[in-house]
């Protein structure tokens, strides 16, 4: 992977030996008593680490939220949005409820930030709780209010079903609702990747079958699952580029304030938290503060590893909470665009280049 060898090449242990001299400097002897912390210290291998910030493009953002459940709600949905308006992100999705439960207020928050906002809205469509054609009717409600950009997605089963299946007469998986969309319109369509496997798939090989008949039936994009281990990410680049896979698999990143909510969250929709960051959140059950800081660098670390790698765009969910993901990309070295600045369009040209050469939650399944 290009770039990998980049984050883990050591210097060689310094020898025991006298510097040179340089005017105004003093020679110093690399050595010290042996079983002493300072030799431990000396002799250690020296890590290069991550590339310096400044020497790294700010990333490609993408933002999502969730429609809310009542006016006080609403109110907090719409600060982050105008929070995080400025940063400019390439879009910014609102997700659709399982069993489609939420339909109606995911149409009326996409709706209103096509009128309302700067932002480019990504409506999230899943395959749940209606017929092709009430599904293809929502599509085209969206293209006349403006909207562009649909996340397909199979979607969990309703409330009350422990497996899904398929509405009498509606689309099947999202693969058949991704052709579906492309018979209606030029949309731009995202759609779900699972670097540690969909729960219900058969295998990861199944799965990355699946992902690659939802890329040929016309998807553009896939943003995966949260993960919090870059190597399986990384790896599971290298799987889709072998299975030829040339659109941008966009990872999903999961700022984690709540470590325990994201326990339970993690066991159900099959994404592993490594034993190192429950030692990092160990003791804080009752300090919010001090986790929201622990969250935002080690989401800004996961980007910047990936970054070293080559990715440059990432996908981030919110929960509607904006401080929080606004500090991340202000560390990433984001910043609020200026009136004058023009946003920066997203080509199809550039999503083929860009591919997922090493520079690949969403909430419901697909």
């Amino acid at each position: 992977m290009r770039g990998r060898e980049d984050t883990e090449r050591v210097a060689p242990a310094r020898p025991a030996v006298p510097t040179e001299g340089r005017p105004g400097e003093v020679n110093v002897v690399v050595n010290a008593p042996p079983g002493g912390t300072l030799q431990r210290w000396l002799t250690g291998p020296r890590v290069t680490g991550l590339p310096q910030p400044a020497e790294q493009r700010p990333p490609k953002l993408s933002f999502e939220f969730f429609p809310p459940k009542n006016e006080a709600l609403e109110q907090g949905l719409w600060a982050a949005i105008r929070r995080l308006e400025p940063l400019a992100p390439r879009f910014v999705s609102v997700t659709y409820g399982a069993g489609g439960s939420t339909r109606a207020r995911t149409h009326e928050t996409v709706a209103r930030l096509a009128r309302e906002t700067s932002l480019t809205p990504a409506a999230h469509l899943t395959c749940v709780g209606a017929t092709c054609a009430e599904v293809d009717e929502v599509a085209r409600d969206y293209l006349e209010a403006g909207v562009r950009h649909v996340v397909a997605l199979r979607g969990d089963p309703p409330a009350g079903a422990s497996e899904y299946a398929p509405h009498p007469g509606g689309y099947a998986q999202a693969e058949d609702l991704v052709r579906g969309l492309r018979r209606i319109a030029d949309f731009d369509i995202s759609v779900g990747a699972y670097p540690e496997t969909h729960p219900a798939a058969a295998s990861a090989l199944s799965d990355l079958d699946y992902l690659k008949r939802k890329i040929d039936a016309g998807a553009t994009r896939a943003i995966t699952q949260y993960f919090f281990d870059t190597d399986i990410y990384l790896r599971f680049l290298d799987l889709c580029g072998a299975a030829r896979i040339t659109v941008p698999i966009v990872p999903g990143i999961l700022p984690v304030s709540n470590f325990k909510q994201v326990q339970r969250f993690s066991a159900m929709c099959g994404a592993s938290v490594p034993s190192w960051m429950a030692k990092l959140f160990e003791g804080l059950d009752d300090d919010a503060e001090t986790r929201r800081m622990i969250a935002a660098v080690v989401a800004a670390e996961q980007v910047r590893l990936l970054q070293a790698n080559g990715v440059d765009e990432f996908h981030f969910y919110t929960l509607n909470r904006a401080d929080l993901t606004y500090a991340i990309a202000h560390l990433l070295g984001v910043r609020p665009r200026q009136p004058s600045e023009p946003a920066e369009p997203v080509t199809k040209a550039e999503e083929a280049v860009a591919a997922i050469a090493p520079i690949g939650a969403v909430g419901a399944k697909g």
